[in-house]
């Protein structure tokens, strides 16, 4: 795990506190159904029958099934990855990581859509309701909006900037790189999957604690899909990650996607190692092919949450 530069500000208790978009998909989550697991072997079996596999990928097919993951536990580094190969341990943990990644990307998207459309209709237009819309999601991003005051033109292009993707590539990488493959003890017990930092008794405390750094810790997710939210959110309002969005921002000009490998330049304050970072970023990519992750997109149909009895949250 990165010794991150650039803290993110998280608080409360786990899933809490990191943006009213995450706030809302706990409230109401995505319609689907809940599948018990034994175990790893089951995981492949249904991956198989929903056609989410290596060949799969290799031919071409970029649909990824809505198959999420409710919990990441200790299961997964002290048994599980004991059982499997290296190969097998990287295919399950990005196939695992990547319907999250998709369906943060796709509220983004939602919540994009609806700023596109305001934007274009103007303010006359606006219902009270898209006001306090607007005015919540600029809260949310770290956009200034003063109280009572309308939402102003420069508001409204600055979360165009910041109301983006965060392309899969990249977010697998960096889950990769921070989790250790999903096994360190913050992911086991807080589904901490990119090393974000919180204050205040909420945080898991690392094993030596930084006295001069205050009282922190990693922040805890409730689930693994919040732990992904959490993290989009945070290269996509804190200061820190300015470069990236503007390296962003410019390939949408030029009527470009964005793309994980060269949004990774602008990382580089998200740990101590700076540049040596971002190229660990893009070797990961270039070694597991991630790539063409940027591609994928989720299949339709109901979701499928996998539930590990007597450990994961329904």
């Amino acid at each position: 795990m990165s010794v991150p530069l650039a803290l993110v500000a998280l608080a409360g208790p786990p899933g809490a506190g990191a943006g009213g978009t995450i706030r809302a998909a706990l409230a109401a989550p995505e319609p689907g159904d809940s599948m018990e697991v034994s175990g790893y072997k089951q995981v492949l079996a249904l991956f198989e029958k929903l056609h989410y596999t290596p060949a799969a990928w290799q031919a071409g097919i970029r649909a990824v099934p809505r198959v999420y993951i409710t919990d990441v536990t200790g299961r997964w580094k002290d048994t599980t990855v004991n059982q499997i190969t290296v190969v097998q341990k990287k295919q399950i943990f990005f196939r695992a990581l990547a319907p999250l990644v998709l369906r943060s990307n796709e509220l983004i998207l939602e919540d994009r859509k609806r700023l596109a459309t305001l934007r274009q209709e103007g303010q006359g237009a606006w219902s009270p309701e898209d006001t306090r819309w607007l005015a919540d999601l600029a809260d949310e991003y770290g956009v200034g909006v003063s109280a009572g005051k309308p939402v102003s033109s420069d508001v409204l292009d600055e979360l165009w900037h910041r109301v983006d993707i965060i392309p899969a590539s990249l977010a697998l990488s960096q889950a990769a790189e921070e989790s250790g493959w999903g096994t360190s003890r913050f992911t086991a017990q807080g589904n901490a999957l990119f090393g974000q930092w919180t204050w205040g008794k909420a945080g898991m405390k690392p094993e030596e604690q930084r006295a001069h750094l205050g009282s922190y810790g990693l922040a805890a997710f409730e689930t693994p899909l919040m732990s992904v939210m959490a993290y989009m959110l945070n290269l996509n309002s804190h200061a820190a990650y300015a470069e990236l969005r503007g390296l962003r921002a410019a390939a949408r000009a030029h009527g470009k996607p964005p793309r994980g490998r060269d949004l990774a330049a602008g990382l580089s304050k998200y740990s101590e190692r700076r540049e040596a970072y971002v190229t660990s970023l893009r070797a990961l990519m270039s070694k597991n092919q991630l790539d063409s992750t940027d591609d994928a997109y989720l299949s339709p149909g109901r979701a499928i949450y996998l539930v590990l009895p007597g450990t994961i949250k329904k």
